[in-house]
Parts: structure tokens; sequence; C-alpha cells
């Protein structure tokens, strides 16, 4: 940069360099900071962040939310922490490395460290949601703590981990008007998938998990789908998948887990006179599994769910997404060496069996 554009630079109000920074998305504001030490300076205002964070997820425009983001650092660091997805190396199993649950595994081991789990509530926990389709905002949910997790005698850090939002949000519907492409027939639908297509290429997802006690986000949805399947369990409906894959060495034996973001809709209305094609959103729950596909239960989850705030994040979706591709893989490979494992095991009992009845029968003649 030559010094007459370095003069010109410093003659311009410190209000037009704001002008010009608070029209930029998060990831170009934070590469200007590093341009030259005005914008440095300047977008270390909060504004900036909270436009940023505003636009991105429509949900942080809530005041009890803005109040959260503030106490936990501030709408910079916020972003920091929401922006990057989840990324966790899968480790290499082998059939007979004992990743399940041992019989001889003490309770505590099983249920993880006691001390730990004493500081963590479910109440510490926010879910912060945003679903959108072709950039435009379709919901946006928060949910304060884990529904159900402090009742019921403490069934909850023994059951499966399951948070369902859909139960506490109002009707979620698209239609030809949000982008929707229309479909005259569900058997038609069936033959080109066109809006299957579209939905999947279109619908973007955002759950964040924010712990008010240690002041640590993370977004543990893969932003964009994972995966999904079309007319299941009915013609009418579709199931898109989201995820990631978090931590949980030292809490599980299988080291990582893979946190499930289900979003399933179901057509309620076709093209025809006077009437748009509309799909209703009838599912948007997590889950945790395991590597032997297992649910994990809430007093694990609440450890691996605060592992996962201080985990690995990257970027670059390409590297979040072939983490999730290689979880399933090294899972698929598991679950065909277990199959093939307990079919020898089949057949040995079998022939052990009929050896058995052979001689049996040749000694009583």
């Amino acid at each position: 940069m030559s010094v007459s554009s370095v003069e010109s630079m410093a003659s311009l109000s410190s209000d037009l360099f704001y002008d010009i920074l608070r029209r930029l998305d998060g990831a170009t504001l934070a590469s200007a900071a590093c341009a030259c030490a005005t914008f440095c300076s300047i977008s270390k205002e909060e504004q900036l962040w909270e436009n940023v964070c505003s636009s991105m997820w429509p949900s942080t425009n809530r005041d009890d939310v803005k109040s959260l983001i503030l106490s936990i650092g501030g709408f910079k660091k916020f972003y920091a922490d929401s922006f990057p997805l989840i990324v966790n190396e899968v480790p290499e199993f082998r059939w007979n490395d004992n990743f399940e649950y041992p019989e001889e595994l003490t309770e505590a081991e099983y249920y993880g460290d006691v001390d730990e789990l004493e500081n963590i509530s479910p109440s510490d926990f926010v879910s912060i949601m945003d679903i959108r389709y072709k950039d435009k905002t379709i919901c946006s949910k928060v949910l304060w703590g884990i529904p159900n997790a402090n009742g019921f005698n403490g069934w909850f850090y023994n059951c499966p981990f399951r948070i369902d939002l859909l139960a506490y949000s109002d009707e979620v519907t698209l239609s030809v008007s949000d982008g929707l492409p229309p479909i005259l027939s569900i058997e038609r639908e069936r033959k080109d998938g066109k809006l299957w297509q579209e939905l999947r290429e279109g619908i973007r997802l955002s759950w964040i998990i924010v712990n008010r006690k240690i002041k640590k986000a993370a977004n543990l949805s893969s932003w964009s789908p994972l995966g999904g399947q079309r007319h299941w369990p009915t013609d009418k409906d579709f199931v898109v998948r989201f995820g990631s894959v978090l931590p949980a060495k030292e809490i599980l034996p299988c080291q990582v887990v893979e946190c499930i973001l289900i979003m399933k809709f179901r057509v309620i209305r076709t093209e025809g006179e006077g009437v748009q094609t509309t799909l209703k959103l009838t599912e948007l729950s997590m889950q945790l599994e395991d590597m032997d596909g297992s649910h994990v239960n809430g007093r694990n989850s609440l450890l691996v769910l605060k592992e996962a705030l201080s985990c690995h994040r990257s970027k670059n979706y390409n590297e979040a997404l072939e983490s999730c591709h290689l979880y399933s893989k090294v899972q698929m490979e598991l679950k065909e060496k277990k199959m093939r494992y307990e079919n020898t095991l089949d057949r040995i009992w079998i022939l052990g069996g009929i050896a058995t009845c052979i001689v049996f029968c040749f000694y009583c003649l």
C-alpha cells in the first residue's frame, strides 16, 4: 500500500469506517480486523457483532437472549464460539477392541465422574435454534434448560437423552411462496423427487447450545443436511438429518458419540385449484448415540455436551462434513463385523448342537 493511500485512509472519519464494517458478515469482518489498526479497533465494537449475530441467528434478537450473550462474554465471543462447526477425530476401531461396556464395569465408571456431574445442571443449558430455507428464516426458537430433566425421581439421568424442540414451538410450514417447487401429486414426487431435492439443498439448521455456568457456547448442527430419507415412514413424510461428532473421552468407552438432529416434514397439501404445495414440520429433535448405535443416557449426555463446548472446531464446512461421514463409515464397518461375528457364533452353536445330537444317538444305539 502506498503512502498516499495510507494518508487517504487516515483522513477518513471513524464513522465512515464503522458504516462500512457494519455491512459485512462475520467472516469478512474478522478478516477486515486484521487489515489495519483502525479496522481492528473499530471491529471490537459489540454493536457490530450484535448485528452479525442478529443477521445469522434471528433468535438472538430476543431481549432475554441478548442478556444471555452479554453475560457469557458478549456477541463477538458468541460468534467465535458458534460460527465454526465442531470437528473431532474418529478413532480407528477393530471388532476386538472393547468399546462396549464390559460386564465388570463399576457403576461409578458407567455413570462417569459423579463429582463432575454434580457441577452440571440441565437448567444450565440453553438451546438457540434457527431454521432457514433458501436464506429465509422459517423458525426461531429458544429453549431454557432441558425439559422434564428435574422431575420424576431422576429418571432423566438413566433414560435415553432426547430434546424435542417442536413440542415447545408454534406450527411451522413451508410452501411455494417460500420457494418450494409445486407438486401435483405424491405419486409424481416419488418419480422425479424434485421436492425432496429442493428441500435438501435449501434447508439449513443451526442448533446452538449455551452453558450459562461455564459461559461457553457451541453449534451442534452441521448447518447443511448430512443425509435423510424421503417417503418414510409414509409417502408424505421427509426426514432430514443434521448433526456432529462430539468428544466422549473418559466419559464413554467409544470415545466419541454422534449428535443426531432430526427434522421431519409432512406434505399436508399438494398443488391444486387455489391451493399451494405445503409442508409441515412435524419433528425437530436432538439425541446422542454411541458407536454401537445405542442411545446415550441423560447423565452421560450432560457430560458430553459440556465437553463439546471446549472441543476443536473449524470454519471449513468440508472438514466438519468429512468428520461426520468418517464416523458413519467406521460405525457401519463395526456393525458389519459384529454381524459376521454373530453369524459365525450361530454356526458354531448349530454345528455343536448337531454334533451333540449325533454323539447322543450313537451312545443310545
